[in-house]
Protein backbone atom coordinates (compact mmCIF):
# COMPACT_ATOMS: atom_id res chain seq x y z
CA UNK A 1 0.00 0.00 0.00
CA UNK A 2 0.81 3.35 -0.75
CA UNK A 3 0.96 6.21 2.03
CA UNK A 4 0.94 9.96 0.89
CA UNK A 5 1.55 12.73 3.40
CA UNK A 6 0.01 15.82 1.53
CA UNK A 7 -1.42 18.90 2.12
CA UNK A 8 -4.19 21.05 0.21
CA UNK A 9 -1.30 22.73 -2.40
CA UNK A 10 -0.72 22.29 -6.42
CA UNK A 11 2.27 20.06 -5.07
CA UNK A 12 0.26 18.28 -2.88
CA UNK A 13 -2.46 17.83 -5.62
CA UNK A 14 -0.35 16.70 -8.40
CA UNK A 15 0.39 13.61 -6.20
CA UNK A 16 -3.08 12.67 -5.38
CA UNK A 17 -4.76 13.35 -9.01
CA UNK A 18 -1.92 10.61 -10.48
CA UNK A 19 -2.54 8.27 -7.77
CA UNK A 20 -6.27 8.40 -9.20
CA UNK A 21 -5.55 8.83 -12.68
CA UNK A 22 -2.93 5.38 -12.38
CA UNK A 23 -5.29 3.14 -10.06
CA UNK A 24 -3.01 2.78 -7.55
CA UNK A 25 -4.31 2.10 -3.98
CA UNK A 26 -3.26 4.36 -1.60
CA UNK A 27 -3.74 5.81 2.13
CA UNK A 28 -2.89 9.71 2.77
CA UNK A 29 -2.33 11.84 5.96
CA UNK A 30 -2.98 15.39 6.25
CA UNK A 31 0.13 17.69 6.66
CA UNK A 32 -1.70 21.03 8.86
CA UNK A 33 1.09 23.42 7.04
CA UNK A 34 -0.11 26.31 9.48
CA UNK A 35 0.80 24.56 12.27
CA UNK A 36 3.98 23.55 10.74
CA UNK A 37 3.15 20.20 10.97
CA UNK A 38 5.62 19.76 8.12
CA UNK A 39 8.98 20.99 10.17
CA UNK A 40 8.07 18.61 12.80
CA UNK A 41 11.49 15.94 14.05
CA UNK A 42 9.37 12.59 12.69
CA UNK A 43 8.38 14.45 9.19
CA UNK A 44 11.84 15.75 8.61
CA UNK A 45 13.45 12.48 9.16
CA UNK A 46 11.46 11.69 6.02
CA UNK A 47 11.36 15.25 4.53
CA UNK A 48 14.10 16.74 4.89
CA UNK A 49 13.30 19.66 2.98
CA UNK A 50 10.29 20.24 5.30
CA UNK A 51 7.69 20.39 2.57
CA UNK A 52 5.10 18.17 1.12
CA UNK A 53 4.54 15.91 -0.54
CA UNK A 54 5.80 12.70 0.48
CA UNK A 55 5.09 8.93 -0.40
CA UNK A 56 5.76 5.81 1.47
CA UNK A 57 5.59 2.72 -0.54
CA UNK A 58 5.23 0.02 1.89
CA UNK A 59 5.10 -2.67 -0.95
CA UNK A 60 8.80 -1.49 -1.53
CA UNK A 61 10.24 -1.43 1.77
CA UNK A 62 9.02 1.11 3.37
CA UNK A 63 10.65 3.37 0.32
CA UNK A 64 10.39 6.52 0.99
CA UNK A 65 10.17 9.70 -2.19
CA UNK A 66 10.20 13.37 -1.50
CA UNK A 67 9.92 16.46 -3.99
CA UNK A 68 6.89 15.86 -5.93
CA UNK A 69 8.85 15.53 -9.72
CA UNK A 70 10.23 12.51 -8.22
CA UNK A 71 7.19 10.90 -6.61
CA UNK A 72 5.38 11.45 -10.28
CA UNK A 73 8.41 9.88 -11.80
CA UNK A 74 8.47 7.01 -9.28
CA UNK A 75 5.02 6.91 -9.67
CA UNK A 76 4.58 6.22 -13.71
CA UNK A 77 7.72 3.64 -13.47
CA UNK A 78 5.43 1.87 -10.63
CA UNK A 79 2.35 1.76 -12.63
CA UNK A 80 3.63 1.30 -16.05
CA UNK A 81 1.07 4.61 -16.77
CA UNK A 82 1.36 8.27 -18.32
CA UNK A 83 5.46 8.11 -18.74
CA UNK A 84 6.63 6.90 -21.97
CA UNK A 85 9.00 4.06 -22.00
CA UNK A 86 10.39 5.03 -25.34
CA UNK A 87 13.75 7.87 -25.30
CA UNK A 88 12.43 10.74 -26.68
CA UNK A 89 8.71 10.02 -25.85
CA UNK A 90 9.91 9.81 -21.93
CA UNK A 91 12.50 12.80 -23.22
CA UNK A 92 9.63 15.00 -24.05
CA UNK A 93 7.85 14.69 -20.60
CA UNK A 94 10.15 14.99 -18.26
CA UNK A 95 11.16 17.70 -20.13
CA UNK A 96 7.68 19.87 -19.55
CA UNK A 97 7.95 18.06 -16.19
CA UNK A 98 10.96 20.22 -15.74
CA UNK A 99 9.31 23.07 -16.96
CA UNK A 100 6.79 23.27 -13.87
CA UNK A 101 9.37 22.91 -11.60
CA UNK A 102 12.06 25.12 -12.32
CA UNK A 103 9.59 27.38 -13.49
CA UNK A 104 5.88 27.57 -13.30
CA UNK A 105 6.04 26.39 -9.66
CA UNK A 106 8.20 28.85 -8.24
CA UNK A 107 7.27 31.45 -10.33
CA UNK A 108 3.71 31.32 -9.49
CA UNK A 109 4.62 30.56 -5.46
CA UNK A 110 6.35 33.98 -5.29
CA UNK A 111 3.72 36.07 -7.38
CA UNK A 112 1.06 34.12 -4.48
CA UNK A 113 3.80 34.82 -1.64
CA UNK A 114 4.34 38.71 -2.77
CA UNK A 115 0.15 39.04 -3.55
CA UNK A 116 -1.24 37.35 -0.82
CA UNK A 117 1.42 36.70 1.96
CA UNK A 118 3.89 39.56 1.77
CA UNK A 119 3.01 41.67 4.82
CA UNK A 120 3.80 44.82 2.91
CA UNK A 121 3.08 45.13 -1.10
CA UNK A 122 6.20 45.90 -3.13
CA UNK A 123 4.72 46.97 -6.44
CA UNK A 124 7.40 45.68 -8.50
CA UNK A 125 7.62 42.44 -6.99
CA UNK A 126 4.39 41.58 -7.28
CA UNK A 127 4.42 43.03 -11.18
CA UNK A 128 7.58 41.00 -12.07
CA UNK A 129 6.18 37.27 -10.88
CA UNK A 130 2.93 38.03 -12.64
CA UNK A 131 4.62 39.15 -15.54
CA UNK A 132 6.86 35.51 -15.36
CA UNK A 133 3.56 33.89 -14.40
CA UNK A 134 2.26 35.04 -17.69
CA UNK A 135 5.37 34.48 -19.93
CA UNK A 136 5.47 30.71 -18.92
CA UNK A 137 1.87 30.69 -19.54
CA UNK A 138 2.45 31.71 -22.87
CA UNK A 139 4.95 29.12 -23.66
CA UNK A 140 2.18 26.42 -22.80
CA UNK A 141 -0.47 27.98 -25.13
CA UNK A 142 2.14 27.91 -27.71
CA UNK A 143 2.88 24.36 -27.08
CA UNK A 144 -0.90 23.39 -26.56
CA UNK A 145 -1.37 24.87 -30.11
CA UNK A 146 -0.81 21.94 -31.96
CA UNK A 147 -0.64 19.58 -28.87
CA UNK A 148 -4.32 18.21 -27.16
CA UNK A 149 -1.72 17.73 -23.88
CA UNK A 150 1.29 18.83 -23.17
CA UNK A 151 3.21 16.63 -24.24
CA UNK A 152 1.31 15.22 -26.56
CA UNK A 153 -0.31 12.22 -25.01
CA UNK A 154 -1.82 13.19 -21.39
CA UNK A 155 1.12 12.50 -19.21
CA UNK A 156 2.49 13.26 -15.39
CA UNK A 157 3.71 16.37 -17.30
CA UNK A 158 -0.06 17.46 -17.25
CA UNK A 159 -0.70 16.28 -13.73
CA UNK A 160 1.82 18.41 -12.91
CA UNK A 161 1.42 21.73 -14.58
CA UNK A 162 -2.58 21.16 -14.22
CA UNK A 163 -2.92 22.19 -10.28
CA UNK A 164 -0.48 25.00 -10.82
CA UNK A 165 -2.02 26.55 -13.68
CA UNK A 166 -6.07 26.30 -12.07
CA UNK A 167 -4.53 28.19 -9.12
CA UNK A 168 -4.28 31.46 -12.08
CA UNK A 169 -6.50 33.34 -9.78
CA UNK A 170 -4.63 33.63 -6.62
CA UNK A 171 -1.67 34.41 -8.40
CA UNK A 172 -3.46 37.20 -9.83
CA UNK A 173 -3.16 36.74 -13.49
CA UNK A 174 -5.60 35.17 -16.22
CA UNK A 175 -6.30 33.47 -18.88
CA UNK A 176 -7.39 35.70 -20.98
CA UNK A 177 -6.60 35.33 -24.59
CA UNK A 178 -4.14 32.35 -24.24
CA UNK A 179 -6.97 30.14 -25.81
CA UNK A 180 -5.21 26.81 -26.27
CA UNK A 181 -4.31 27.25 -22.68
CA UNK A 182 -7.63 27.49 -21.52
CA UNK A 183 -8.46 24.46 -23.61
CA UNK A 184 -6.56 22.46 -21.63
CA UNK A 185 -7.26 23.65 -18.52
CA UNK A 186 -10.74 22.93 -18.92
CA UNK A 187 -10.92 19.20 -20.48
CA UNK A 188 -8.34 18.36 -17.78
CA UNK A 189 -10.81 20.21 -14.92
CA UNK A 190 -13.67 17.73 -16.49
CA UNK A 191 -11.56 14.13 -15.52
CA UNK A 192 -12.62 11.94 -13.03
CA UNK A 193 -9.37 11.45 -11.44
CA UNK A 194 -8.81 14.76 -11.68
CA UNK A 195 -11.32 15.88 -9.55
CA UNK A 196 -11.00 13.29 -6.66
CA UNK A 197 -7.48 13.87 -6.16
CA UNK A 198 -8.10 17.46 -5.84
CA UNK A 199 -10.37 16.72 -2.92
CA UNK A 200 -7.63 15.30 -1.21
CA UNK A 201 -7.39 17.08 0.74
CA UNK A 202 -10.39 19.19 -0.07
CA UNK A 203 -10.04 22.15 -1.64
CA UNK A 204 -10.10 25.99 -0.39
CA UNK A 205 -12.52 28.00 -2.80
CA UNK A 206 -9.70 30.54 -3.69
CA UNK A 207 -12.18 33.76 -4.44
CA UNK A 208 -13.47 32.38 -0.71
CA UNK A 209 -10.32 32.68 1.04
CA UNK A 210 -10.13 34.84 4.15
CA UNK A 211 -7.75 37.25 6.25
CA UNK A 212 -7.67 34.29 8.58
CA UNK A 213 -6.28 31.63 5.49
CA UNK A 214 -3.46 34.68 4.24
CA UNK A 215 -2.51 34.57 8.55
CA UNK A 216 -2.26 30.80 8.42
CA UNK A 217 -0.07 30.68 4.78
CA UNK A 218 2.13 33.64 6.31
CA UNK A 219 2.83 31.19 9.32
CA UNK A 220 4.13 28.60 7.40
CA UNK A 221 6.27 30.68 4.80
CA UNK A 222 7.85 32.36 7.91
Amino acid sequence: MIELLTSETPNGWKISIALEEMGLPYTWRHIKLSEKEQKADWYVKLNPNGRIPTLIDHDNNDFVIFESGAILIYLGEKSGKFLPTDVKGRSRVLQWLMFQMSGVGPMMGQANVFLRYAPEKIPYAIERYQRETLRLFGVLDNQLASNEYIAGDYSIADMALWPWVKGYGWSGVTLEGLHHLQRWHDLIAERPAVKRGCAIPPAVDLGERTQQTVDAGRKFLV
